[in-house]
């Protein structure tokens, strides 16, 4: 009995998220995200008491979800601890520069962790698929990046590198719910749409990638990322168990007691207030029209 109580417990704790069958249901997965968000912030305190540099990378094809997962987790911390790094097409300088060195700028101080969505690895993905980058390019990229990544672990830098995989159909779906979503047209650029058919050469590109740069100083980590939520959860949770840190202890916060008004009066002034509208209302009018 005991024997089977201890395999039980073995299953559940290294089953993945993503492997549950079924839709997440919201509660759930608020919940569960609640309790991984007060992680976060015991890793961001440790992070700054402790001077701990942190590198994130995440790439994956468009629409694999890898702006929804950064924001899951820098929703509820500091953005100048936990800072996101998203580089625009490098400029005519930049171009000429090293091809990595406009991403070493950003490479974290003590006391940071920066979030790289897309990152050095444009090289051996986008700029090869889409003719930005030639052959001798890439593969002098792949030759050189392993030696790189050694040399920022040496100097002390964490390097957690995300490959969202998101299926053929997913991410059609994802990309056809931009087309007609004012909140997300944005994310459905020219590029975009012309990478979109090139999906057996993105694939090509990816296997290269990984056999070159999956390292034991800096491996590879796979996120199977249809179901977004299973997706964002998991990678939270990975992320907490590849950085080590410690519950710091503090002082229970009390808020101190307000001072007197010692003679102050609210200013006679016009201010400008923001319009304030009935929301009230109109919620009621859309429930009943609906």
């Amino acid at each position: 009995m005991g024997d089977k109580k201890k395999k039980k417990q073995k299953l559940e704790i290294e089953q993945p998220v993503e492997q549950v069958p079924g839709k997440l249901k919201e509660k759930f997965y608020e919940k569960e995200l609640e309790k991984l968000h007060v992680e976060l912030v015991k890793l961001q305190q440790w992070v700054v008491a402790k001077g701990i540099k942190v590198c994130v990378v995440f790439e994956g094809r468009d629409g694999a979800g890898k702006g929804g997962c950064i924001k899951a987790i820098t929703e509820r911390v500091s953005p100048r601890v936990f800072r996101v790094v998203a580089l625009p097409a490098p400029t005519e300088r930049q171009k000429s520069q090293m091809y990595i060195q406009r991403y070493i700028e950003h490479f974290p101080a003590a006391g940071e962790i920066v979030i790289f969505d897309r990152s050095w690895y444009n090289r051996a993905g986008v700029e090869r698929v889409m003719g930005f980058a030639n052959d001798d390019q890439v593969t002098r990229f792949l030759a050189q990046v392993p030696g790189v990544e050694k040399a920022m672990k040496e100097s002390g830098i964490i390097l957690i590198k995300y490959w969202l995989e998101v299926g053929m159909d997913e991410q059609a779906r994802r990309l056809e719910s931009r087309i007609d979503d004012g909140r997300k047209i944005w994310k459905l650029s020219p590029m975009d749409l012309k990478s979109f058919s090139k999906w057996y050469d993105y694939s090509r590109a990816r296997d290269a990638m990984l056999a070159a740069t999956d390292t034991p100083w800096a491996p590879w980590y796979i996120v199977r990322s249809d179901d977004k939520k299973r997706a964002r959860l998991n990678v939270i949770s990975h992320l907490l168990k590849h950085i080590p840190y410690e519950d710091l202890p503090r002082e229970k916060v009390k808020l101190p007691k307000r001072e007197g008004p010692h003679g102050y009066v609210e200013p006679d002034y016009p201010y400008k207030y923001v319009t304030e509208h009935d929301w009230g209302a109109e919620n009621a009018r859309a429930a009943v029209e609906a």
